[in-house]
């Protein structure tokens, strides 16, 4: 993430409202158009957090929530150099892991979570990451949009993780409005067009992260400003 970044709100509590909540839904036929030229800007976009395996996404996942992923970068440097595998994180601790995440929001009860997850991992897995929604969402600190973004990253699962920019760009552009978070996800899932879905919640939450930002939209620099349906255009 760049400077200014905003962390990752906790999706389930979003929700849509204020005097942009009425925006009229985006044509349909402007939808491919929108992700065409997404796409075009960024072929392959990525995930910002850093990892190094299915396991140690995981876990830089679920250290996101309220926090930014420069932090949670700088802070697993140091913790996925000694234990990038759920045996090693559990062998840690829960208070060794505690130090090593004490920068990032609400560490105490995401340190517990990791070493539980960990701890699940290792016992009852066979120490491998989960492919199945389900039982990604069994394990301690992982919720929906979590697996979503789990799913899609390791798994390449055309998976729609809403967090607060998805959740945004959705609802000010058109695209997807909805007043929840599931609301979103649904509606993504049935208006995003092949080839465009399984990176569509990346382009998403990068254009939403540096160009439709929260409070003053960078209208002038957006490439699908046109197809946009937002009414107060900074253009």
């Amino acid at each position: 993430m760049g400077q200014g970044e905003q962390g990752h709100r906790p999706a389930t509590n979003l929700r849509w409202r204020g005097s942009d909540a009425k925006v009229p839904r985006m044509k349909k036929a402007d939808v491919p158009l929108f992700f065409e030229r997404l796409s075009a800007a960024d072929p392959t976009p990525q995930t910002e957090l850093a990892f190094t395996n299915n396991f140690t996404l995981l876990v830089a996942v679920v250290l996101s929530a309220q926090a930014t992923d420069k932090g949670v970068n700088r802070a697993t440097e140091a913790l996925f150099r000694k234990a990038d595998s759920p045996g090693k994180m559990a062998a840690l601790g829960e208070a060794r892991i505690r130090d090593y995440i004490k920068t990032i929001g609400l560490y105490r009860n995401k340190a517990k979570n990791v070493y539980a997850l960990s701890v699940m991992l290792r016992d009852q897995f066979d120490s491998a990451v989960p492919q199945d929604r389900a039982t990604l969402m069994s394990l301690p600190g992982v919720g929906r949009k979590t697996a979503n973004v789990v799913m899609n990253e390791a798994f390449g699962e055309a998976t729609f993780a809403v967090d607060t920019h998805v959740f945004r760009l959705s609802n000010r552009t058109g695209l997807a409005p909805g007043k929840t978070v599931l609301d979103v996800e649904k509606k993504l899932e049935k208006r995003v067009p092949e080839p465009y879905r399984l990176h569509a919640h990346h382009w998403l939450i990068l254009h939403g992260r540096y160009v439709c930002v929260a409070r003053k939209p960078k209208c002038s620099a957006c490439s699908v400003h046109d197809l946009c349906r937002y009414k107060a255009k900074t253009i």
